[in-house]
């Protein structure tokens, strides 16, 4: 199976220190300042694209999951060519790419947490 790749916003992270685990490889940075309109707390968005193993795609999501800003205004998501990780405090979606219902139910939920449905743009 493919590794997984996607991106994480260093400012969604209360706990910074998974950007450090050797499971979850950064291979590259990009800073965005944001509009007034756009953002929900952070000025900028340092957004990391990240590269994880199939064997470590569980475990570096849940340290995710229980890693983001506990506002729950935030998500990560990484995804190969069969399977799409969307990781929210506490909720972690594993959807097969081709099942639009499941991307559905990870929208609703992200709607849920108040994201805007610009930002929920997955799938």
């Amino acid at each position: 199976m493919d590794s997984f790749k996607g991106v994480i916003i260093e400012e969604s992270l209360e706990d910074r220190s998974i950007l450090k685990d050797p499971n979850l490889v950064i291979v590259g940075t990009e800073v965005e300042q944001m509009a007034s309109q756009d953002q929900l707390e952070a000025k900028q968005w340092t957004m990391d694209t990240v590269v994880v193993s199939p064997e470590k795609v569980h475990v570096i999501a849940y340290k995710i999951s229980k890693s983001l800003d506990q506002s729950g205004h935030w998500y990560a998501d990484f995804k190969n060519k069969l399977f799409h990780y969307v990781i929210f405090r506490d909720t972690i979606f594993c959807i097969e790419r081709k099942n639009k219902e499941e991307y559905e139910k990870a929208r609703h939920h992200g709607r849920l947490l108040g994201i805007p449905e610009g930002q929920l743009d997955f799938g």
